[in-house]
């Protein structure tokens, strides 16, 4: 998944001659905390709703700005922007590195997207399957190949078709491997695994009842 694929377009913008009440009462209206400013359509800041509430803040450093400030005096900058072209997983890296809410899309100069925290949690509920009637397991592999392939294989086996895979590292030489598939009687499926010697963590078995 791309970043195309989540960005919010077309997006909306401030010219850095906007007041900071202006642009506080736009965000209200559209229900949104990010807000990229442009001078002369070019992308040149950020400005959020916490920036806008620090600023005029009487706690601020220098003492609260003017309502009537323009936001270019309080945006931020230089911009942090993504590609459409990147994948999702590089915009999410990005943004928590820096930690940031929203990452401006450019091709070229062109603003063409946002992306927002909600957009990649979005992108995790597609990439995870969740948002279709699916059973999940969670299956403990060593981390060397073949043994994602062993698993996927015994699966087929049962005629059971996978709606997303994920893994992550689990200390030292394992992955924990995450499986939607086809059918909601996981416990089913664990039991079966379980017999063919796959260690499965998720649904957990029950002691002293059958799957």
């Amino acid at each position: 998944m791309l970043v195309k694929d989540v960005m919010n377009s077309p997006v909306l913008t401030v010219d850095v001659a906007v007041t900071l009440e202006a642009a506080y009462h736009l965000m209200l209206q559209r229900n949104i905390r990010h807000i990229p400013v442009t001078q002369e359509g070019r992308l040149v800041g950020m400005i959020t709703d916490r920036d806008i509430r620090l600023a005029t803040s009487p706690f601020a450093t220098g003492g609260a700005q003017p309502t009537d400030t323009p936001v270019g005096q309080v945006m931020a900058q230089p911009v942090i922007t993504g590609d459409p072209l990147d994948p999702v997983e590089e915009a999410a890296r990005v943004m928590r590195q820096r930690k940031i809410g929203a990452l401006p899309i450019l091709e070229g100069e062109a603003l063409v997207g946002i992306v927002t925290g909600i957009d990649l949690l979005d992108a995790l509920l597609r990439l995870t399957g969740v948002e279709k009637p699916s059973g999940r397991l969670e299956v403990c592999l060593d981390d060397r190949p073949g043994e994602l392939a062993r698993l996927s294989g015994e699966l087929a086996q049962q005629h059971i078709n996978i709606h997303s895979l994920l893994t992550y590292p689990s200390g030292e030489g394992t992955v924990i491997t995450v499986v939607r598939v086809d059918t909601l009687d996981a416990r089913k499926i664990a039991r079966s695994l379980r017999q063919k010697g796959f260690e499965v963590q998720w649904p957990p078995e029950i002691p002293g009842k059958s799957l």
